[in-house]
């Protein structure tokens, strides 16, 4: 493993990230900072499987285009990926992208 892949793959409390792994966990995490987004990603993550756009836009007092944005963001960040079925849209987690967000995080003193 050369030093680039270190500072790029293990948690910041071990390696300085460099400019790529920044601007990468850059997008992850401001995907995250938004209420919505936050709560839309753990209701997708926490359904299971997959959850359909049906079930969540009734639970936020915004529109349908709003929802749909939000949603947008979070596949853009490789958080969440989705598929179209008729109608309707599913959405799912992406566990290894949440796997690294999180590691990026990890402390390990």
């Amino acid at each position: 493993m050369s030093k680039q892949d270190a500072a790029c793959c293990a948690p910041i409390s071990v390696a300085a990230l460099d400019a790529a792994g920044a601007a990468e966990g850059a997008v992850v995490f401001k995907a995250l900072a938004d209420p919505i987004r936050l709560r839309l990603l753990s209701m997708i993550t926490s359904a299971g499987d997959e959850i359909c756009v049906c079930d969540l836009t009734p639970q936020f007092d915004v529109s349908g285009p709003t929802i749909s944005h939000h949603l947008k963001v979070l596949r853009e960040a490789g958080l969440v990926d989705c598929e179209r079925r008729g109608t309707w849209v599913y959405y799912w987690p992406v566990p290894d992208r949440l796997r690294w967000a999180a590691s990026l995080l990890e402390l390990t003193r």
